[in-house]
């Protein structure tokens, strides 16, 4: 039986033990087609979102980490340039006639699942958990995905319903701009 809850100190050095696992720096590119995550967090930035309720974790019967998903303000993540430079394109971006600014919208992601439990509803389950937390402060959710990541793309398009609204260039690589409406449940 998976669980799902807001994360909390000591789940940390399960979140980085799946970190490393799924760090894209340390696939080969077969792996990397499964799907991987691309920004290693320390230690001092996962407690500073915890303090924020913005780590999900899912568990399993002997209680490790097989999954997590972060979510945040943009002032926690104004800490990485892609993300200043995500918000910079924001005047040119809106939801169904709503302008997405940082004051409406928040920042999703990266969300890593352990290989053995993709596919069988877990991103969903963990989506909403966060969901339910972060519609109190927010109507829209944004992301981007590497153009590469295939997988990540199809998992938040076809079984969460995220819709691309932008496409831009970042350090040499293609991302996938994506809004979500946080009023819409993704359990069936």
């Amino acid at each position: 039986m998976i669980k799902t809850r807001i994360g909390h100190k000591n789940d940390i050095p399960g979140i980085l033990l799946l970190q490393e696992k799924y760090l894209y720096k340390n696939l080969n590119d077969l792996e990397r087609q499964k799907g991987f995550v691309t920004t290693p967090f320390t230690i001092p930035q996962i407690e500073d979102i915890i303090l924020q309720n913005g780590i999900f974790i899912a568990e399993n019967e002997n209680d490790e980490i097989v999954a997590y998903a972060f979510a945040g303000s943009w002032t926690y993540f104004e800490q990485w340039e892609i993300f200043n430079y995500m918000v910079s394109r924001f005047p040119k971006l809106s939801f169904h006639g709503t302008p997405i600014t940082t004051e409406n919208s928040f920042q999703y992601g990266p969300v890593c699942i352990d290989e053995k439990y993709r596919g069988k509803g877990l991103l969903n389950q963990l989506f909403e958990e966060m969901r339910i937390e972060f519609l109190k402060k927010y109507p829209i959710s944004i992301t981007f995905i590497n153009k590469i990541n295939v997988i990540s793309e199809k998992a938040h398009t076809k079984k969460l319903g995220w819709k691309k609204i932008d496409e831009f260039e970042f350090n040499n690589n293609t991302y996938i701009g994506l809004v979500f409406d946080m009023k819409n449940s993704v359990l069936k």
